[in-house]
């Protein structure tokens, strides 16, 4: 009896350890599979990237105009496409080169070195791309002296360089050298922006020897001179403009989501410029065509994924004359709408549906114009720039008996003195300088639109948050002016301060820069090979966007990003699951 119990026991447990191994068997295929899929889906990457920044492009112009645009371009990226309804910018100042540096770097400008528009190098103020030691091409201007040399950490165009052995490659396009330069990194085969003169798009020796056969023979067009003969302002005998802006696409009925042709805070002062033409943006699109075309983008004969950065700056320029509710500002983005659907249009066409990424995000935002806010009973004052900067002059030579300014700049709300001239004063002395930021944050201070002034070395415990953060995550101890300035909620920035002759002193057009929402709520959408259709109300920064697009790419990371990649993509089979 013992002898039974005891071989069925044994019976008993040979069982269990073949179900065992039959369960850990099925087990260890299934899950061999799913690794294979997860490696097949990495190996299938896209055939290439295309990065678009629109200057100035506030998110809620999605919704505003979603009823106007065409099927092929917003539209076809919000229906198809991953959805960031709230992306915010997370550093100060919020402008042009450092959001640019921002998106493609996943990095504040506290790593990146770049800290604003222009900037102080060697005791001179200047452009963060400027670079004396290069030669432009395609032009004989100091537009054509620029590189990206200023900027301190990498991007995710460099990371792909890096990560295919160079074998990717980079281009990028705009209008705005800063648009171009920072987007295109430091190892990008070409970055091109436009000649103001020429209207041509240039380089310099930076990337090459010599701009290339496809350039030269697009350039010959001369496409920008002849957008702006058609569709520029047009001047009568006596030299008087006869149209307020251009000629609108629509009725002006139609213009539902906009103001009058007519309010007093929209500057007329265009003249004949094509970064303030829509068309503007037209001839950037026009390029990114050519640069697909001409170094055959999404071909890579490597097999690896190609990057075209494109950005659109002429949305910027408009939407500083204009302000967010100007009928051309709808106009402008109903025209850009068509563009982006002419460049889905030929990826779709020249790479294949289904085979390549675009992106969709802004550098910064754009507040109200102030005149508007102020007649709709919305709480809003200015900036006025130069008045401030000569009221804290005349005061600071007047208590310490200088003879020449010894602030230079006002710069995003960052004051920079001018040490290079004030070492030529002989009233000056280096003991001054504690005593004269003192002062200038007393008078700051006691300014109703100030809400906070302070040292930018010696962020106060009281600011609050996100300000503070914003204000850390935007200093950069090398590069920053030496007193930072916050503006209270509604007050903007009077771009034409000091130049009110022709409007009786109001402010026009508008502004960005400060920490408000206004300038810092952003688009982010993702669409194509791989990316799920989603609407994310999460809060995620512009350093998310270089996260994701390198985890979506399976490379590195840029070595200053603070980021965290968004989980944009289509899930793959989960073990767990089953």
């Amino acid at each position: 009896m013992l002898k039974k119990n005891y071989f069925k026991k044994v019976l008993d447990n040979v069982k269990k350890t073949c179900n065992s191994l039959i369960v850990i068997f099925a087990f260890s295929v299934y899950s061999g599979n799913a690794y294979a899929q997860r490696v097949g889906e990495i190996e299938q990457k896209p055939k290439i990237v295309v990065g678009i920044v629109v200057d100035q492009m506030r998110w809620d112009y999605l919704t505003r105009y979603y009823e106007r645009f065409t099927d092929g371009g917003f539209r076809r990226m919000m229906a198809e496409g991953y959805n960031c309804n709230r992306l915010l910018i997370n550093y100060l100042p919020a402008v042009t080169a450092v959001g640019h540096t921002a998106i493609y770097t996943g990095s504040v400008p506290a790593f990146t070195g770049i800290i604003g528009n222009s900037m102080y190098f060697d005791g001179n103020w200047d452009s963060p791309v400027r670079d004396l030691g290069v030669t432009g091409l395609g032009t004989a201007t100091k537009e054509g002296k620029a590189s990206p040399h200023r900027m301190l950490t990498t991007t995710m165009t460099d990371e792909l360089r890096l990560a295919t052995n160079f074998r990717s490659k980079v281009i990028s396009v705009s209008i705005k050298d800063r648009g171009s330069i920072f987007p295109g990194g430091h190892c990008a085969n070409a970055s091109y922006w436009m000649d103001s003169e020429s209207m041509d798009f240039i380089s310099s020796s930076y990337y090459m020897k010599e701009l290339p056969k496809w350039v030269k023979d697009f350039n010959k067009q001369k496409l920008g001179a002849a957008y702006l003969k058609e569709y520029g302002r047009k001047k009568d005998k006596n030299g008087a403009y006869v149209a307020d802006f251009w000629e609108l696409m629509y009725d002006a009925q139609t213009y539902k989501q906009s103001a009058g042709l007519y309010e007093k805070y929209y500057d007329q002062r265009t003249g004949t410029i094509l970064k303030y033409l829509p068309q503007g943006n037209t001839y950037t699109a026009d390029m990114a065509l050519a640069a697909i075309k001409g170094e055959q983008l999404g071909k890579n004969p490597e097999g690896v994924t190609d990057f075209l950065a494109v950005s659109f700056s002429c949305t910027d320029m408009i939407g500083h004359k204009l302000g967010p509710n100007a009928p051309w500002i709808e106009d402008t983005y109903l025209r850009l709408d068509q563009d982006f659907k002419r460049l889905f249009d030929a990826l779709d066409e020249q790479v294949g549906k289904g085979e390549w990424v675009a992106f969709l995000t802004a550098d910064h935002a754009g507040s109200h114009n102030v005149v508007f806010r102020q007649e709709h009973g919305i709480p809003a004052s200015t900036w006025p720039y130069y008045r401030i900067m000569k009221e804290l002059n005349d005061t600071l030579k007047a208590t310490f008996a200088l003879t020449k300014n010894p602030i230079h700049s006002l710069e995003c709300h960052n004051i920079f003195f001018d040490y290079k001239t004030l070492k030529t004063d002989n009233n000056y002395s280096d003991s001054m300088r504690q005593s004269m930021i003192d002062l200038c944050i007393d008078v700051l201070k006691k300014k109703d639109i100030v809400a906070y002034a302070f040292e930018t070395k010696k962020i106060p415990d009281y600011v609050p948050e996100p300000v503070r953060t914003m204000a850390i995550n935007g200093y950069n101890p090398k590069r920053s002016g030496d007193i930072q300035v916050i503006l209270e909620a509604n007050v903007t920035e009077d771009y034409d301060d000091g130049y009110k002759k022709d409007y009786n002193g109001i402010p026009v057009g508008t502004n960005h820069a400060v920490w408000s929402p206004y300038d810092t709520h952003i688009p982010f959408i993702i669409m194509g090979k791989g990316i799920r259709h989603a609407w994310d109300n999460d809060t995620h920064t512009v350093n998310d966007i270089a996260a994701t697009v390198c985890a979506l790419l399976n490379i590195q990371q840029p070595s200053g990003c603070v980021g965290h990649a968004i989980n944009v993509m289509r899930p793959a089979i989960d073990v767990k699951r089953r």
